[in-house]
């Protein structure tokens, strides 16, 4: 009798620490579900601070990861539909296949699957997530005070690097000359002053937003948007200079609001004095003056752009495959000797890449994209983050991102994810306005 006591007792240990194990194990999980809007927060700003050329620990796709697991988790507690078909899905599917069917074909090139991942995987994926993320209007304010927050880190890094006080800048590498681009200017955590330049002109757009919605006031709010003509600036980048320019314009003569056409004379004021600013010193007026009078750089892309057609019309419907054109490019252009080149555009490069086929693909994404700034408004969302004026501002946000497009590939995770992640909640807006029906 005893030892069938003691057998049953241990049986009852054996099974409390078998719940135990199994609770602590899954604990973890339940937070993942729990507030899956912060973690896609956490793994935007993941991308934001790890960039390719720094070796360190794949902290973006271990934050891409857990987002993934947490959702499709909480999707399934909650019997959520995980995956909506959306038009935008299919060029989106379209092309992805086409690059994934040429890396498969190639040696495995740890760079080259990052570069599928930044360009393609990683934006159709948080597109469909953001529709199951962003679903009420608490969870789009955290969104939103999230953008105010990278502009006020990115503002503040860039000026930071105007003025000379590098010892304010963080993450370190950003100051690393031996990594990424144009490490005499304002370049961010993304290495490249072109993709600094997009991100702080699609988050400025943003602030006017939230200025516009009374969600930042007084103080603060002059602070963070009087800092962003003098990021801008700060770039030391003629494209992202023109794109700000034609933004501001844009907003000021397109825009019914008032308040959101006023906060843009004012952009237009401190850009001014950012500039006199600049003028009165010797070093950054010379250095000023030096970018608008250099020719080199366009020179540069001309021939550049001769030597992609040139590979387009060798092969016009197949093209070249994902991520060969910087190892072939060189054979094509005259005058320079460097053993890789990249083309500086993104449609040219999809276009040589993936022949016609592709450049149709994605010419029907961004139209599709486009369409979303169409869709319906929930009467409970007339003023909420995705309002009226939100709709109206979606086409200048996607204009900053394509007329950049023209000068740089868009391969930075970053700038890619914020751009689908808000295409994926106006998505969901759409759907949640056709259910209300």
């Amino acid at each position: 009798m005893h030892s069938i006591s003691l057998r049953a007792a241990r049986l009852e240990i054996g099974v409390d620490f078998s719940v135990w194990a199994a609770e602590a194990a899954l604990r973890p999980l339940q937070a993942l579900m729990a507030a899956p809007s912060l973690f896609f927060l956490a793994a935007l700003t993941a991308m934001l601070l790890r960039n390719q050329n720094v070796p360190f620990y794949e902290i973006d796709r271990v934050a891409f990861g857990l987002l993934v697991i947490g959702v499709v988790g909480r999707a399934m507690v909650l019997r959520q539909r995980l995956f909506v078909v959306e038009r935008i899905t299919w060029p989106m599917a379209g092309l992805a296949a086409l690059a994934l069917a040429s890396v498969l074909g190639q040696p495995f090139d740890n760079e080259t699957w990052s570069l599928l991942a930044s360009k393609l995987i990683v934006p159709f994926v948080l597109f469909h997530v953001a529709g199951l993320v962003f679903t009420d209007e608490k969870r789009l304010r955290q969104f939103e005070v999230f953008a105010l927050v990278v502009l006020a880190y990115l503002s503040f890094t860039a000026i930071a690097f105007l003025v000379g006080a590098k010892a304010l800048i963080f993450p370190r590498f950003i100051l690393d000359e031996t990594l990424g681009f144009h490490a005499d200017r304002a370049r961010g955590p993304f290495l490249q002053a072109v993709a600094n330049g997009v991100s702080l002109n699609i988050l400025g757009l943003l602030a006017l937003h939230a200025f516009r919605r009374g969600e930042v006031r007084g103080l603060k709010s002059a602070v963070l948007l009087a800092s962003v003509p003098i990021a801008i600036l700060a770039t030391m980048t003629r494209a992202v200079w023109l794109s700000f320019a034609g933004t501001v314009l844009a907003l000021i003569l397109v825009s019914k609001n008032r308040t959101l056409r006023l906060a843009s004379a004012g952009l237009v004021l401190m850009a001014g004095v950012g500039l006199l600013a600049v003028l009165s010193s010797h070093e950054s007026a010379s250095a000023l003056s030096d970018r608008l009078e250099e020719r080199g750089p366009v020179e540069f892309r001309v021939a550049v752009y001769a030597g992609s057609w040139d590979m387009f019309l060798e092969r016009p419907l197949t093209g070249w495959g994902f991520h060969q054109m910087p190892a072939e490019l060189p054979r094509y252009v005259y005058g320079y000797k460097d053993k890789v080149l990249y083309p500086h555009n993104t449609y040219l490069e999809l276009l040589v890449e993936h022949g016609v086929v592709g450049l149709a693909l994605y010419l029907w994404l961004m139209w599709e994209m486009w369409r979303l700034g169409g869709g319906s408004i929930p009467a409970a969302e007339e003023r909420g983050f995705l309002d009226s004026q939100f709709h109206r501002m979606w086409p200048i946000l996607l204009a900053v991102y394509w007329v950049n497009a023209a000068l740089v590939v868009m391969s930075y995770q970053f700038v890619n994810a914020l751009v689908f992640t808000m295409a994926g909640m106006l998505a969901a807006q759409r759907r949640r306005a056709q259910e209300s029906r």
